[in-house]
């Protein structure tokens, strides 16, 4: 596989190339020269994503047979995004080689007592020679906003051949599926109504919903359920339902999906292992290039010449993802392909109930 040197930009380089792209003001030329290194430094970080790729796909198919696996490099703008972030009012101090989640691998795992298996045995228990930094139960301590899921953050290091990698952050997060449905039906609402509410952002009422609907996921898996949302299911439930017929969820979910048209090179499906995947929401289609393990490089120029082309339009979006399969992509990323039906079918399971 081709491999980016992280050292191509020393770290000062790299962190002012983000600095320059925080700043809404900077002239075109610099952010595009700024651009350039940053996707130098993201690209960098593959090698070592794919070192632990590997060995969750290992350690929880292990587990759980029916597990799922996947890994993506951070979009542009949800770099530029963090970023910005600015906690407690303060000014924003984040640098570009600070950040924890430039790469990420995912585990889906059957239910929640496999996921915290996997958890428990292979990262808290398991034999890692590579430090961890970081750790955040979004499960046991869901987050306001809904989102519940468990985040390891771990330093690379070899005392091999790779030792310029070393240092470099990759994130693993570790999921339910239906912690998994939740999160990536956050982001097809996103798409299509041009919210942040991934980032609890978006207008009150939808940010509402996933709340709600978030707390009812973990009663359903007996967690812990979102602060401020009833803990009396009755209650929970009667909320979503007025929620779902003011906001028309099912009915707009489903025209989403019925509208996206796909365009894919997919002729030859064989040996495909990295997706790049363009969402136009203007024109209402998913443009699909795949690539194999040895045009691994091409996929990641390509991703980088297209995150320039599309830069700042907020009706597009592209991702470059790895997964052993097409199928594996569209059960990873469904959100891409606007399939939202098995949310609708726990959804509808909620709404009838009661």
């Amino acid at each position: 596989m081709k491999t980016t040197n992280p050292k191509e930009f020393s770290k000062s380089k790299t962190n002012l190339a983000g600095d320059l792209l925080r700043n809404s003001k900077t002239p075109e030329e610099d952010r595009y020269k700024a651009l350039t290194i940053l996707s130098n430094w993201r690209a960098s970080h593959s090698y070592p994503m794919h070192v632990f790729k590997k060995r969750l796909k290992r350690v929880s198919e292990k587990i759980d047979k029916n597990a799922l696996s996947a890994q993506r490099l951070k979009r542009v703008p949800s770099i530029i995004k963090k970023l910005n972030r600015r906690y407690e009012n303060n000014k924003a101090t984040m640098k570009l080689t600070q950040m924890q989640d430039i790469a990420g691998c995912r585990a889906i795992m059957s239910n929640i007592k496999l996921a915290r298996e996997l958890y428990d045995k292979s990262y808290i228990k398991g034999n890692l020679k590579h430090k961890k930094v970081n750790e955040k139960d979004y499960v046991s301590n869901p987050k306001n906003d809904g989102y519940r899921s468990i985040h390891l953050v771990y330093k690379y290091l070899s005392d091999k051949g790779k030792k310029d990698y070393n240092g470099l952050l990759i994130e693993i997060q570790i999921r339910s599926k239906l912690q998994h449905i939740w999160a990536t039906a956050v982001e097809t609402v996103g798409f299509f109504t041009g919210q942040a509410i991934k980032s609890n952002e978006g207008e009150k009422e939808w940010n509402d919903f996933f709340r709600l609907v978030s707390s009812a996921f973990a009663k359903m898996e007996k967690c812990p359920i979102i602060p401020e949302t009833p803990d009396d299911e009755k209650k929970l439930y009667f909320l979503i339902k007025e929620k779902e017929r003011e906001l028309n969820v099912i009915t707009k979910m489903k025209n989403w999906t019925e509208s996206i048209r796909l365009i894919d090179d997919l002729k030859n499906k064989k040996n495909r292992h990295f997706f790049l995947l363009e969402l136009d929401t203007i024109q209402e289609k998913l443009i699909i290039s795949t690539y194999s393990k040895r045009q691994e490089g091409k996929a990641i120029d390509d991703y980088a010449r297209a995150e320039k082309n599309i830069y700042g339009k907020k009706e597009y979006d592209v991702v470059l993802v790895g997964a052993d399969t097409m199928s594996d992509l569209k059960k990873a990323y469904p959100n891409y392909f606007m399939d939202t039906k098995e949310f609708i079918n726990y959804l509808n399971k909620i709404l009838i109930k009661y």
